[in-house]
């Protein structure tokens, strides 16, 4: 350690779509989890939302990376460069003598095993962090929208992430049940996709896909006077190439994306099926948390609660709530050191 060298505190939601960093109790980084890199020097040519710009439009000499499949390290090497690259916009505009060391609190899958947790921490450390913590995501997202996790009373939360949905149920500090299903926004874009080649031989990227899903994602074919507008769709048409125009509305997305939903209903299901009887009286009481972007999917609260007959709230922050949750965390480290791995 170098003679101006300071330990910085930050915050990270490590995700497969996005990666958010927190210091100072403010966001600093709300970046897409997403690495260019040089083919002949690995080097790395951007990072974030640069990166996504040149996503599936580089040529030869460049590769876009997203690092993380499924809510795990994918590529160990982009990863570190990537979580590198994103530090270092936390210390952009300021005048720093010497690289400081970094107390982490990372987001992670409570899915995830052993050598899953090892590859994160190993990214974490190589990228300068000295102290590095892990929590498990659920954990995070339930103390990020203000619940009280070390209460003798059972919450459940549902994180709907890029590459992975975690389902925990949560008392007296600990995960009681847990489901983690690799289903989540991924999934549905890719469904989207498919639907789009198989209905329309229109051939669409996952970047337009996942414009699909944004502007007319939807959960229910019903959705009264919150519908959207169709959404247009440009691309080529997959047997003669040639340009087309295919409006897209809500009702075809959500027939199309109908199976994966289902699998995350039934993943809610199992985990509540392995629930304590007090503690689902608890969850029938208080309802059931979504965060994640998987959240923010039209009609899909109304859905789970009219098929689970539990009332589904929708966090005020959902995109947020795991990296909020692991700045407070980081924040009260010995408070919450017995969440921390």
């Amino acid at each position: 350690m170098g003679f101006f060298s300071f330990i910085q505190e930050i915050a990270m939601d490590l995700g497969t779509a996005n990666t958010i960093i927190i210091s100072d109790d403010k966001i600093v980084v709300d970046e897409p989890s997403v690495v260019a890199l040089d083919r002949r020097t690995d080097k790395m040519i951007a990072v974030g939302e640069r990166a996504k710009l040149m996503y599936e439009k580089t040529h030869e000499n460049i590769r876009t990376i997203r690092p993380l499949r499924d809510g795990v390290i994918a590529d160990f090497s982009a990863c570190e460069q990537m979580m590198r690259g994103l530090i270092k916009m936390v210390h952009s505009g300021r005048r720093l003598f010497g690289s400081p060391s970094l107390r982490m609190v990372i987001g992670v899958p409570s899915g995830s095993t052993e050598v899953e947790l090892r590859a994160v921490r190993d990214s974490a450390e190589h990228a300068d962090g000295r102290d590095v913590y892990l929590i498990f995501e659920p954990m995070a997202a339930a103390i990020g929208i203000g619940i009280d996790v070390e209460a003798p009373e059972g919450n459940m939360i549902v994180d709907i992430g890029g590459g992975s949905t975690e389902i925990a149920v949560i008392s007296l500090g600990g995960i009681v049940s847990n489901n983690s299903i690799r289903v989540a926004g991924d999934e549905l874009t890719s469904d989207i996709q498919e639907y789009m080649s198989r209905q329309h031989n229109v051939k669409v990227s996952e970047r337009m896909a996942e414009r699909i899903k944004i502007n007319v994602g939807s959960a229910l074919t019903d959705l009264g006077d919150e519908a959207p507008e169709d959404y247009v769709v440009h691309g080529p048409n997959r047997i003669t190439a040639l340009p087309m125009e295919v409006p897209v509305c809500y009702q075809e997305i959500a027939h199309c994306i109908d199976k994966t939903i289902a699998k995350i209903e039934n993943a809610v299901l199992s985990a509540l099926e392995a629930t304590p009887p007090e503690l689902y009286a608890d969850i029938v009481q208080n309802g059931i948390y979504l965060t994640g972007g998987g959240a923010l999917l039209r009609g899909l609260a109304k859905r789970l609660t009219d098929k689970i007959n539990i009332k589904f709230h929708v966090a005020e922050d959902p995109l947020h709530s795991v990296a909020n949750g692991a700045g407070i965390a980081l924040k009260n480290v010995d408070r919450f050191s017995f969440l921390m791995r």
